[in-house]
């Protein structure tokens, strides 16, 4: 016989695996997100179920990591300079959300006899949420959504204030609001928050350019400033929901989407942590006492009407205010509908002062229990129709499916060119061409086939750990330029993303004999990066723009891909134009999405720009060249100098951007100019 509840250790976390396994296969049959399950599973298995499980410390534990990860996560995916252009519109809703359930519960706590400290703790609690839904969001690809970014920035806000009236409250009934309470409170309160922007980021900064070394050190480190981040959120008076997002603002530009370190979080999150936590909630609900106290039913439907009226209401001003479709109203509502974690811990902190008594607790759990069942439901229905939307906009050739090929030689700046290709092929449902050329017609080719064919290896099991399918390309050729452009023609690439190791055979070359050749004889968007530090340290991007560069058809592909790469690292970008209009190309960058900080600056000749500005470079800044084929529009004899000069200049990474050539019009009505085919020596490449 197996006792009741379990407390072998083993067989715990094998009927919690076995639960997370089973619970959503079932809601998918009932067409019910899957998470809502686990929560069903708790009150099911539960202390006040079936009494399978008991809500020990070890699942309080579990749970707490999994409520971390999800404020953690939310933290890390938003989009920081929607954040910045959409910051008045959270600060708005934020204070809205909090307000408008804070004043009615309140009030309605009041009338139903409570007292003045007891109503306000019950009114704060109603203002809270939890963006429990947000990883349907996140799946969905809508979580850089202006409605999804106003909401979690407005999360920040109704936490925060929820939770410092529960400070001030239980100061209150401990007679601790003295001057001395309130001081401290805000220092402590700004020291933390300041803390956290600036330390964090020099420690992340630190580490990833000099101590990571393979994927298993990032993520303990990631997680080390997510729980110490979390720990001192307490010790300066607040929950650590509060830690865990803003250590997630703090290393948002340091993991970009399509890592594989941020896979390995979602990964490791979404498949144990956050179940746990949801298992922990459904635990909570004993509805034995809801059968046995009838004064329990009208408070739990007392705060489920409040709570709903109120959260709804803040979600449909705001956005009538600001224009958001019915559909991103409904989303905001069903992201900041769910209440778990401030609204547990102030009903727990309510209950040990008095202020609640046990009918209340569990009204406020039934409160928890249906709105965490309306808040996913709500999302996965709304969140769906916003994406199929997105997905129906007219089609544009900027935001074609990029199909990409990345020719890898060097192990050493493998993992480097792998990331910036993944940023550049986005969410494109084509695999990336990872290819591998081994030079034929040679005593060693056999084994030079067998180190291509190791390498390739490499790169898939890479590109497995960020889940981005790879097509692995191995080509034996006499030339190397030559097993370059057969394979792209073969697997009609349209943008290749190549290493240069910055050396030159002679100095009559832009690169080197097969990077000269394979300009020279293709008209694909070619990249030639020479990348000296991890792209998630770049704190901002510089660009040259030539004279006339804004003529060429690949014009538009190549600031967008810049303007790409600039928002998935959180980076600004510094534009230098050359001798051309200023106003024209700040125009089209504006127009040009994502949004990106962008400052502009005009160069009347090419000497200012070595003697005045090229002294300026950073180190961890990455320059992009937007260069030009010889004998095209918007060539210039400097653009060849240029990639000699900037290898051996203060910045560490640069990228000669080589927009596609074709025989389409531009906007200017300017038409770009095939390329003479002639061959050069071979040189070095990466």
């Amino acid at each position: 016989m197996i006792s009741q509840p379990v407390t072998n250790p083993v067989l715990i976390f094998a009927i919690a695996m076995f639960v997370f396994l089973v619970a959503p296969l079932i809601m998918a049959k009932l067409r019910i997100p899957g998470i809502i399950g686990f929560i069903f599973a708790g009150v099911i298995i539960g202390p006040n179920g079936l009494g399978l499980l008991d809500r020990d410390p070890t699942i309080i534990l579990l749970g707490t990591v999994g409520l971390l990860y999800i404020i953690f996560i939310a933290g890390l995916e938003i989009d920081l300079e929607g954040f910045k252009k959409y910051r008045k519109r959270s600060l708005t809703f934020g204070t809205m959300s909090f307000g408008i359930p804070f004043i009615i519960g309140t009030i309605g706590a009041y009338v139903l006899g409570y007292s003045v400290a007891g109503s306000i703790l019950l009114g704060s609690l109603l203002g809270s949420h939890t963006l429990l839904a947000y990883p349907i969001a996140s799946r969905l690809g809508i979580s850089k959504n202006k409605a999804v970014t106003t909401s979690v920035g407005g999360t920040i806000m109704t936490d925060t204030l929820a939770l410092l009236v529960l400070a001030i409250v239980a100061g209150s009934m401990q007679g601790e609001l003295t001057p001395d309470f309130w001081f401290l409170l805000f220092v402590s309160l700004i020291v933390y928050v300041a803390g956290v922007f600036i330390i964090v980021p020099i420690a992340a900064k630190f580490f990833f350019r000099t101590l990571s070394s393979e994927g298993t050190m990032e993520y303990i480190f990631v997680m080390t400033v997510l729980f110490v981040s979390a720990f001192f959120a307490t010790v300066a008076g607040l929950e650590p929901i509060i830690g865990a997002f803003l250590a997630g603002l703090a290393l948002n530009r340091f993991i970009f989407e399509q890592s594989p370190l941020m896979n390995r979080i979602k990964f490791i999150g979404n498949s144990l942590f956050i179940p746990f936590f949801l298992l922990s909630v459904g635990m909570l609900m004993d509805l034995r006492i809801l059968f046995n106290d009838p004064s329990a039913w009208v408070k739990a439907a007392l705060v489920v009407t409040l709570v709903i009226f109120g959260k709804f209401s803040a979600a449909w001003i705001a956005g009538k205010i600001y224009n958001y479709s019915l559909e991103e109203i409904k989303l905001i509502f069903g992201l900041t509908i769910p209440q778990a974690a401030a609204t547990l811990a102030a009903t727990l902190v309510g209950f040990d002062l008095g202020l609640f008594d046990q009918a209340t607790v569990n009204a406020i759990i039934v409160m928890i229990l249906v709105t965490c069942m309306i808040g996913p439901y709500t999302v996965e229905k709304f969140a769906r129709m916003i994406a199929m939307k997105e997905e129906q906009k007219p089609y544009e050739p900027s935001s074609a499916p990029e199909r990409v090929l990345v020719p890898v030689a060097n192990p050493k700046t493998m993992e480097s060119l792998m990331d910036l290709s993944f940023i550049i092929r986005g969410q494109s449902p084509q695999p990336l061409y990872a290819l591998s050329v081994a030079q034929g017609g040679r005593e060693d080719s056999a084994s030079r086939i067998v180190e291509a064919e190791k390498l390739l290896g490499h790169a898939v099991t890479y590109a497995a750990g960020a889940e981005i399918p790879i097509q692995m390309l191995t080509r034996v050729d006499t030339n190397i330029t030559s097993g370059i452009i057969r394979a792209m023609e073969e697997s009609r690439i349209t943008t290749a993303v190549i290493g240069w190791n910055g050396k030159l055979s002679t100095p009559q070359k832009i690169f080197g004999g097969i990077l000269d050749q394979l300009l020279e004889r293709t008209t694909q968007m070619i990249l030639v990066s020479k990348l000296g530090h991890p792209l998630n340290t770049t704190k901002r991007i510089v660009i040259i723009v030539p004279s006339g560069f804004d003529h060429k058809a690949g014009y538009y592909q190549s600031v967008k891909a810049v303007k790409l790469i600039a928002n998935q690292l959180g980076a600004s970008i510094a534009c230098y134009v050359v001798k051309d209009n200023l106003k024209s190309y700040a125009r089209s960058f504006n127009e040009i999405k994502p949004d990106v900080k962008v400052t502009m600056t005009s160069l009347k000749t090419w000497n200012e720009w070595h003697n005045t500005y090229m002294p300026l470079l950073r180190a961890d800044d990455v320059v992009f060249v937007f260069s030009a084929r010889r004998g095209t529009v918007a060539w210039h004899p400097q653009l060849e100098r240029l990639p000699r000069v900037l290898a051996h200049s203060g910045p560490e990474s640069f990228i000669m951007v080589y927009p596609p050539e074709t025989e389409e019009v531009d906007l200017r009505g300017t038409r770009g100019t095939a390329l003479p085919k002639t061959f050069l020596s071979k040189s070095s490449y990466e």
